[in-house]
């Protein structure tokens, strides 16, 4: 099956019914053809976006939970997330972002699930292109 790893955008437009991507989020996640796989620091990213509703924060991190594969990996990533951190240090890239580049890499996809637009300029250690299909 397919892995996906998935940004915080696509997450908060989903428990964010005013997010502009809220309908393509749900629709996305309705259409899913594969494993989702997020990790901490993205987790964390959406439940501060979130912080307009308590519920909404609950809501999500009991979907999350049930929904999406939570990659543990993020503290054995360190190095790896710090030399990308500087490669990209002109995006600027964040630790999120960072730490996903790093998972997919770990879990040899190139299918990524983002609102960001810097994932069409990020590239993994083969300097292959992601394939964004949040987007598709």
């Amino acid at each position: 099956m397919q892995s996906i790893v998935i940004d915080s955008g696509p997450l908060i437009a989903l428990f964010n019914g005013n997010d502009r991507y809220h309908e393509q989020a749900v629709r996305f996640i309705q259409n899913l053809q594969g494993n989702l796989y997020t990790n901490i620091a993205v987790i964390t990213e959406v439940v501060h976006m979130l912080d307009f509703s308590q519920q909404a924060q609950q809501d999500f991190l009991t979907w999350v939970e049930q929904a999406v594969i939570i990659d543990q990996g993020t503290v054995e990533d360190w190095e790896s997330i710090i030399q990308l951190l500087q490669k990209y240090a002109d995006l600027p890239a964040d630790f999120a972002d960072a730490s996903l580049i790093v998972l997919c890499q770990r879990l040899n996809t190139l299918d990524v699930a983002s609102i960001d637009s810097d994932f069409t300029v990020y590239r993994n250690y083969l300097k292959k292109p992601f394939n964004n299909l949040f987007w598709d």
